[in-house]
């Protein structure tokens, strides 16, 4: 089976969760002997992950001929070119430019990030896909969120194939209601090209139904899981103040992941306790309001913002971390809590998240009552016994998901598709 996927985000180099589960789910597909992956990302660094997959660069993909040889593109794209590398615009159904936004090496420039031209991102990502699409041998199209539906639909039509796209989240959890109609409008002429949808939730499930207007025979579920940890990942646990107690959200300071509703029930939990500390580890638009929040709350001296944490750094926030707290207002997954019982961290998650379908050794809370969530914080900081069986069972727990399981109930969906 071979599979040409495409996402934006890939490990080292991420700025959420679809990274994360890129990787895992790329992994866990690459135990099976006959597997095949191309995965194809904005922008390539170097220091990517290459022992298990191919990992294509947009930013490395030459488009048009300018100054460049034919033997610097076959260097490139790794094929022998029987004649000039082309590629009309007018072919392409969402190109709408009068010329070729090149460098002189033939390639068009990705941020590989969220830039303020992320529109002007993803219809150029969809055209390099066109190239790489006529380059590399596919049985199956895949396409990781919606920033990557237009490359997929565009690389079907090339190639033939069938395409099966992978809703990590809809705007209607990114935006609580104020859709952005350009966004939805890209999301669901991807759901509408599919051959067919997966969903990591079945909450997103019943979103893409409902929402979008998409046949049920055509969207499953799929869970996502956790990769393992390496012992050298898990750090011993740094020294802390005797007696004390450290309570985090670690996520995007976005309205999506309900960070004000965290700092409301942390201003209760210190109403009855004194011995414990708050950490907001991310970073987003709504940062600084979060800040004049606390303030405002007089909470300022309990309470510590990290910014953005990547890689190690995470693993030493949660080990530091009694207690792990995801309040979002609408998650479509969530790994973080997974990632967090796995450090043995018991962990309190909002009941309008997707993995709050399969993990039944955390606290479950709506996003919005303040009161439930406070006490969850304050029991599990107070009484040992319950920390102590959250933290033993929701380790077994977590350890058992695995993306192994989650890439052969993908590989079924694949031979569906491709009648093999």
């Amino acid at each position: 089976m071979k599979v040409l996927m495409f996402g934006w985000e890939f490990p080292p180099h991420i700025l959420g969760g679809l990274g994360t589960a890129s990787y895992g789910l790329t992994r866990g597909m690459s135990f099976q002997r006959d597997m095949e992956l191309t995965f194809a990302i904005p922008r390539i660094t170097g220091d990517e992950d290459r022992s298990f997959m191919r990992i294509i660069g947009l930013n490395t993909t030459p488009v048009v001929w300018r100054d460049v040889t034919k033997e610097l593109v076959e260097e490139r794209i790794g094929k022998v070119l029987e004649s000039r590398l082309y590629f009309d615009l007018r072919d392409h159904i969402y190109a709408n430019f009068n010329h070729y936004p090149a460098n002189d090496l033939g390639c068009i420039e990705f941020s590989g990030r969220y830039p303020s031209n992320l529109l002007e991102e993803i219809n150029n990502y969809s055209i390099v896909a066109g190239v790489i699409a006529r380059t590399v041998e596919a049985d199956v199209i895949h396409s990781h969120d919606w920033l990557t539906y237009p490359a997929g639909i565009h690389a079907g039509t090339v190639t033939g194939k069938p395409l099966v796209i992978h809703v990590h989240a809809t705007d209607f959890d990114r935006s609580r209601g104020n859709i952005n109609p350009q966004v939805y409008a890209i999301e669901r002429d991807g759901m509408n090209h599919a051959d067919h949808i997966i969903t990591v939730s079945n909450l997103t499930r019943k979103t893409v139904i409902e929402r979008y207007n998409q046949d049920p025979a055509k969207v499953t579920t799929v869970h996502n899981a956790v990769e393992p940890l390496s012992v050298e990942i898990i750090p011993a646990n740094p020294p802390r103040r005797s007696g004390e107690k450290i309570i985090t959200f670690l996520g995007r300071v976005t309205m999506q992941k309900g960070p004000e509703y965290f700092i409301e029930a942390a201003a209760r939990v210190l109403k009855k306790a004194k011995n414990v500390r708050f950490v907001m580890a991310g970073s987003g638009d709504m940062m600084h309001e979060m800040i004049r929040l606390t303030a405002g709350l007089g909470i300022s001296d309990r309470f510590h913002f990290t910014g953005f944490l990547k890689g190690h750094q995470v693993y030493e926030m949660l080990k530091s971390s009694d207690v792990y707290v995801m309040p979002s207002v609408s998650e479509p997954f969530g790994i973080s809590p997974l990632e967090a019982m796995q450090c043995g961290v018991p962990s309190i998650i909002s009941r309008q998240s997707g993995c709050a379908e399969i993990l039944n050794n955390a606290v479950k809370v709506d996003y919005w009552d303040i009161e439930a969530m406070a006490d969850a914080m304050y029991s599990i900081v107070t009484y040992p016994a319950m920390h102590e069986y959250l933290k033993t069972e929701g380790k077994k727990e977590v350890d058992a998901i695995t993306w192994e399981d989650v890439a052969l109930k993908v590989r079924r969906i694949y031979d569906q598709v491709s009648g093999k």
